[in-house]
């Protein structure tokens, strides 16, 4: 049974329907209208059904994350069903799921562009969240680097030298450059694009969260994982309802003057980095 329920409430735009997104829209999703959007249909039929029983109101949309017009349509969807207050983008691909090519188009290109798209629809008050990672960290790059891939717009990212020849030397240098990508793309939007429709925007970067992602690189570099979690001083993995406590809270009213910055949530592991308790190996 269907019930309409649509009367007037904020929109939620979900970008990645999996587990630390969908963790993250249950936490703020009483009252909402959830607009659920992934490349899996498969997947959109699963979670949405998970969540109407669950008595949310949800939506669903095929999207291809990394088609600008895929993408349009998503946010023009979303606009049709009220208020968008919350936008949160989870989709990407892990080093040991895709090439380096893939990568930068998905993780890197297609997170600018939902930046872009969703910037000229969120409301006034509206927030939105960039779920990114902790390889954000992992290296250092030059000023000039950091500011091509801040200010460069979004349809020539691919196309910087950097990102031409550097990070598609091998998937994990693209997934660290793509994940600091998010950090300074978020920043600039949060004082431009976002900031015109007095909209906030975040990321956040979580560390080893326990997901079906996860498992397919633990699966790839267990032992490497194993010596991270060693490493650092929470000597454990972390969960995605942790993640959606700290998502929840950078979409929520008290953090309204928090906008253009990422929430490391590791346990600790840059920080055992930067100490040097633990190298990358």
């Amino acid at each position: 049974m269907e019930f309409n329920l649509n009367l007037n409430k904020p929109v939620i735009a979900l970008l990645g329907a999996g587990c630390m997104g969908t963790a993250i829209v249950r936490r703020i999703a009483a009252g909402k209208t959830i607009l659920l959007g992934d490349i899996s249909e498969k997947n959109l039929e699963k979670v949405s059904s998970e969540l109407r029983y669950g008595g949310y109101e949800v939506h669903t949309q095929v999207v291809d994350a990394t088609d600008r017009a895929s993408v349009q349509a998503f946010a023009e969807k979303a606009v049709s069903l009220g208020r968008v207050m919350y936008f949160i983008d989870t989709a990407g691909a892990s080093p040991n799921q895709a090439s380096p090519e893939h990568i930068v188009k998905l993780d890197l290109v297609s997170t600018a562009i939902a930046i872009d798209e969703f910037g000229k629809v969120i409301a006034e008050g509206g927030a939105g969240l960039i779920v990114s990672s902790q390889t954000g960290y992992m290296m250092d790059f030059s000023p000039e680097i950091e500011k091509q891939l801040a200010l460069t717009p979004t349809d020539e990212l691919a196309d910087l030298p950097f990102v031409r020849n550097d990070a598609v030397a091998n998937p994990g240098i693209a997934y660290i450059a793509a994940k600091r990508c998010n950090h300074l793309r978020v920043r600039t939007a949060a004082a431009t694009t976002w900031a015109e429709r007095r909209a906030r925007i975040n990321t956040i970067s979580p560390g080893i969260i326990v997901t079906p992602l996860a498992y397919d690189e633990f699966n790839a570099a267990g032992e490497g994982y194993q010596k991270m979690i060693e490493a650092s001083p929470a000597r454990r993995v972390g969960t995605a309802d942790e993640i959606a406590a700290a998502g929840a809270f950078l979409l929520g009213e008290e953090a309204g003057f928090i906008t253009g910055v990422d929430l490391l949530i590791d346990g600790g592991v840059i920080a055992a980095m930067n100490s040097g308790r633990y190298t990358l190996g």
